[in-house]
């Protein structure tokens, strides 16, 4: 006779698979593609670096300041919105534009039609604008600085590279 608790097996499975989120293991056969759990980990992962409210102002000015450190040239694509003052209205407004469109496209990871269609469209818009593709590998850099120190040991890079670098990114860059 099986005296196992079922509620208590099913805890233990949540359990095991969240511990696998926190220890940032790659699971995936090669290492490098953005799979269903690196997918999942990078849309768990940003939940929790992005937040709420206030938080994700001050995440926005921590990824834009990572990005003007790496690229001070960068600044001249936004001189409409006041690149120079990260606090300013116009570029916090700026900002959350950015960060929402990013996490929406995070959000749709794990269904690759609507997210084929918004990475064709922000392209379009990127294109439109003359963004280099090279400030998507800027950008890249800077989420790779602020997600972890917003997170800690529970960040998995492996999966951030092969789903920022390997589907996003790649997705919104100019053939």
């Amino acid at each position: 006779r099986n005296t196992r608790n079922p509620l208590s097996m099913l805890w233990a499975l949540v359990f095991a698979a969240l511990v696998g989120l926190c220890v940032g293991q790659d699971s995936s056969a090669l290492g490098r593609q953005c799979g269903p759990l690196e997918r999942l980990k990078v849309k768990s992962q940003w939940n929790l670096a992005y937040g709420y409210g206030i938080s994700r102002v001050e995440f926005g000015q921590a990824i834009w300041k990572a990005f003007f450190s790496q690229e001070p040239a960068s600044k001249e694509f936004f001189r409409r919105v006041n690149p120079d003052d990260l606090q300013s209205a116009d570029f916090t407004a700026h900002s959350v534009r950015v960060l929402g469109g990013l996490d929406s496209v995070i959000g749709m990871l794990d269904n690759p039609p609507v997210l084929t269609t918004q990475l064709a469209h922000l392209q379009g818009q990127h294109i439109d604008r003359g963004i280099p593709a090279n400030y998507f590998d800027i950008m890249g850099r800077s989420l790779m600085q602020v997600v972890p120190a917003t997170l800690g040991r529970c960040f998995d890079p492996r999966a951030w590279n092969a789903c920022y670098n390997g589907v996003i990114a790649a997705g919104i860059k100019s053939p």
